[in-house]
């Protein structure tokens, strides 16, 4: 999205990647269909952004929701709001609006450079703290930025009045984003939060007998709150799934932000789930409390409760059998089931990352204070956002709020 719109507005631009081909967390962010926005109201938008609202809020203006949809129909895909409120291009794939992107990009004069790895090293001459300078490899002009790649056929120099960063999080490193650069920026003084995994799952200390009857079963119509010290969050409803290790899926993915702090603040968190959302715990201890008869306790709660399956796996996972005899503990348990988590699956195996440089050390257009012409955008930057569009759309506007910014530098250093 820098790329592009730079280059309309008329400057030579190269685009580096260190893998094969472009576009490759892309593709993957649209295996599971191409999710790329989010048609809620807009104040509930940014509010997904969370701490990072505020200094996102200008940046996401500047492509909206609304106008996301907007360029994807110029690209030639038109666009739906699912049952969700999720925004998708109408064959859910990513890979012919990636065909389209690149086909348009080259049109405009954009330079792919495939196989080139940044080694982390930027040279600066005087260009950079003030002299004019104008578009890219002009003749006769000394450019403020040295910059050195490894490729196939050894290191590359390459020189440019302007830089952007679009280097990605941690999460999926066999895409590219390796979180390489922290170390590299950090080096050179640039402020960068360490890299943590965000949309992920966490591990739980299953019992074996649980493990192997219900690993990779999904749990439906369910509530999820995280235990903080302010008290318990909102309950949201969706689903989740376990796992070998734990629990993931959307539902979590929504919360991780606030179960990763609260393990790192304690050691570990506790989230409750809400077996029967769609019940009072009065209504639940009036079945709880029905005459059974000769059935057996499980029969019971699928019978009243609808509680089977990986549900009812959970509450004999959970609830200690003394709880059992007790209704009023039963049924409290069911409504309010404690389930410790003990840590973050790895970023490696996270949708996306926490974490990067802070927007304390860029101006508003996204430029690095005292690194004149040096931007960043995308993941690298310093947020996080749940599943649902909010991901891509933020990352397409850092993308078009850096491009501009690169484009009044250059106009001011003519």
């Amino acid at each position: 999205m820098a790329a592009e719109t730079i280059a309309q507005a008329g400057f030579a631009v190269d685009l580096f990647d260190a893998m094969p081909s472009v576009g490759r967390k892309f593709l993957m962010a649209g295996k599971g269909g191409m999710n790329l926005t989010h048609a809620e109201p807009y104040e509930a938008f940014l509010s997904r952004y969370g701490a990072r609202r505020d200094a996102l809020a200008p940046i996401v203006e500047c492509m909206r929701p609304e106008a996301l949809r907007a360029w994807t129909h110029a690209l030639g895909f038109e666009t739906f709001v699912g049952t969700s409120g999720r925004v998708f291009p109408t064959d859910m794939k990513a890979a012919p609006m990636l065909r389209a992107w690149l086909h348009r990009l080259r049109e405009l004069g954009v330079r792919f450079h495939m196989r080139h790895r940044w080694t982390g090293a930027f040279e600066t001459t005087d260009a950079a703290r003030g002299s004019a300078t104008a578009g890219t490899h002009d003749a006769g002009r000394p450019s403020p930025f040295a910059l050195r790649f490894q490729t196939p056929d050894g290191e590359r120099p390459f020189t440019a009045d302007a830089v952007v960063l679009a280097l990605g999080g941690g999460s999926w490193p066999r895409l590219g984003s390796d979180g390489a650069w922290v170390a590299w920026l950090r080096a050179a003084g640039i402020d960068v939060e360490q890299l943590q995994p965000a949309n992920c799952g966490f591990d739980v200390a299953w019992s074996e007998h649980f493990r192997t009857r219900h690993a990779g079963d999904f749990i439906k119509s369910v509530s999820l709150g995280v235990v903080t010290a302010q008290g318990t969050t909102p309950m949201r409803q969706g689903e989740c799934v376990v796992t070998e290790t734990g629990i993931e899926g959307s539902l979590v993915y929504a919360l991780s932000s606030v179960i990763r702090e609260t393990i790192h603040e304690h050691g570990h968190a506790t989230i409750v789930l809400d077996l029967a959302p769609g019940l009072s715990e009065a209504r639940v201890l009036d079945e709880v409390r029905h005459p059974r008869g000769s059935r057996s306790m499980s029969s019971h709660l699928r019978s009243r409760l609808g509680i089977a399956g990986v549900k009812a796996g959970l509450v004999y996972e959970c609830v200690a059998k003394a709880d059992f005899n007790d209704p009023a503990r039963l049924a409290a348990a069911i409504k309010r089931l404690p389930l410790r988590v003990e840590r973050a699956r790895p970023i490696e195996e996270a949708i996306s990352s926490a974490g990067g440089v802070r927007f304390e050390s860029l101006d508003e257009r996204l430029m690095l204070r005292g690194r004149a012409g040096l931007f960043c955008a995308g993941e690298m930057l310093d947020w996080e956002a749940p599943t649902g569009g909010y991901l891509l759309t933020a990352c397409f506007a850092s993308g078009r709020v850096a491009g501009r910014g690169v484009v009044a530098y250059l106009g001011e250093t003519r």
